[in-house]
């Protein structure tokens, strides 16, 4: 199981929001290369990065960040955050980054996931970000009336890479994961499901691993890796065994 450190980008610094809030950020590293480089050392096989500005403006703002980031590694990383368009998605994979996160638009416009899944196997994820099991978009600023696993079904047999799973009332808020949900979204269907919001210790991967879901490719931390609660040779021990 994959253990992804997240890199939440906001004015060109790492933060880390509480439950989905921009007036709640929480500065932890001006330099994002620095820490992904530092996430390399520590020894994860991937980063998970979002441009937070982005997935609220609607364009990539927080580029610049990106770019050095891809510079700094050699380990792949996933990007989400204000890309809503085909030659976006595009740009971004001729960039080096592995794969394209798509959240606001999987929800509006599920014909452009498929086209960029049929145009780029195995590079696409979908975000489904979600309270209260319905789905937010927009940077989680707009409710819907779309059901979180209504959403991920729409993908199934399209070729997506995986489907990131937040319960947004967990993010950032140490609470714990929302593990049955979870588990029932990754066991309602065949698409890989990367789970995220809420991990704050080494309990809450292993109780990830107890549930011993197949369809649960990796899980995302940020605020536990960044203050401490979670060592990271610890984590990616628990979750290799």
């Amino acid at each position: 199981m994959i253990l992804f450190p997240a890199i939440d980008l906001k004015g060109g610094e790492c933060v880390r929001l509480l439950r989905g809030d921009m007036n709640s950020a929480t500065s932890f590293n001006a330099d994002p290369a620095a820490q992904a480089r530092a996430f390399e050392r520590q020894g994860f096989s991937w980063l998970h990065v979002v441009d937070l500005d982005g997935a609220v403006t609607g364009q990539p703002v927080n580029a610049a960040s990106v770019s050095a980031i891809l510079a700094a590694v050699k380990i792949p990383l996933q990007l989400g955050g204000g890309i809503r368009d085909l030659a976006a998605i595009e740009g971004w994979l001729a960039r080096g980054v592995r794969r394209v996160i798509l959240g606001t638009v999987a929800a509006r416009d599920p014909q452009l996931v498929r086209n960029a899944c049929a145009a780029h196997p195995g590079r696409i994820v979908v975000g489904v970000d979600a309270r209260a099991g319905m789905v937010a978009v927009e940077g989680w600023a707009q409710a819907t009336e779309l059901a979180a696993l209504e959403l991920a079904k729409r993908f199934e047999d399209t070729g997506v890479a995986a489907i990131i799973y937040t319960d947004i009332e967990r993010d950032g808020a140490m609470g714990g994961l929302n593990l049955a949900a979870t588990v029932a979204l990754a066991n309602s269907i065949t698409i890989p499901v990367i789970a995220s919001g809420g991990v704050s210790s080494l309990a809450d991967l292993e109780a990830l691993k107890a549930a011993r879901c197949a369809g649960i490719e990796g899980v995302i931390s940020g605020r536990a890796l960044y203050d401490g609660r979670l060592d990271p040779a610890a984590a990616l021990r628990v979750l290799a065994c």
